[in-house]
């Protein structure tokens, strides 16, 4: 099975080829062979004009985009203008060539990269002097994922249990100045995202091309600014 996983919610984001092979179940544990064939880094600000003659350049090397068996997207929270160009790259492709298409939560990417397995939750720099957060308790399966302010947030990390990530080095230091230690994080690139999004085709949970949205968590400044005044 081969994949192409698209992430472009932050400053920077990437273009994966991923191959899934089948192992012999002959042991416990993941059965599976994932097998980046490329990674493409594409720089934030420009993926309108980068997306395109990547993914064509990518699939002369490879393979035809018929040969692709599934899109996975990075479907946010992010840059607005930055997950509408992966959503609608992936919706034009999906809907052409009759391919699934599975959304993977930023939030979701990250917590998985840290390796923990029990409770870990991941922030990521809102702006606005707020934080994206991503509260994962993978021993019961429990999640949630929420926008607070900067101030909600250090609240809350001196008072839970969980193992606190970062790919932010501002909101380190500034967690740092409340005496909280907040570990690092790099962020996941489009080959984790490919693989995530594999597990989520195997449990079925496909988003439809013309159902599938953008998880802001927080709305637009088009949208806040549309919003009826009810002071004056």
């Amino acid at each position: 099975m081969l994949l192409l996983a698209i992430d472009t919610s932050g400053k920077n984001g990437s273009l994966a080829l991923v191959r899934v092979s089948e192992r012999p179940k002959l042991t416990r544990g993941d059965n599976n062979q994932f097998t980046t064939l490329e990674l493409v880094p594409l720089a934030g600000r420009m993926y309108s004009a980068q997306v395109i003659p990547s993914l064509q350049a990518l699939t002369r090397q490879h393979l035809t985009k018929t040969d692709l068996d599934a899109f996975i997207v990075a479907s946010g929270p992010g840059s607005f203008t930055g997950l509408r160009v992966g959503l609608s790259t992936v919706k034009a492709l999906s809907e052409v060539l009759h391919k699934p298409i599975v959304a993977v939560s930023v939030l979701e990417a990250a917590a998985r990269v840290t390796n923990v397995d029990t409770h870990v939750i991941v922030a990521l720099d809102a702006g606005r002097k707020q934080v994206f957060l991503g509260d994962y308790k993978f021993t019961t399966g429990e999640h949630s994922e929420s926008l607070v302010t900067s101030e909600e947030f250090f609240t809350a990390a001196r008072n839970t249990t969980a193992v606190l990530f970062s790919p932010d080095a501002a909101l380190r230091e500034a967690a740092a100045d409340h005496e909280l230690n907040i570990q690092t994080l790099v962020s996941p690139q489009a080959d984790v995202f490919a693989r995530l999004g594999y597990e989520k085709l195997l449990a079925g949970k496909v988003s439809p091309a013309d159902t599938l949205e953008a998880n802001y968590i927080r709305a637009s400044d088009a949208e806040l600014f549309s919003l009826p005044k009810l002071l004056s």
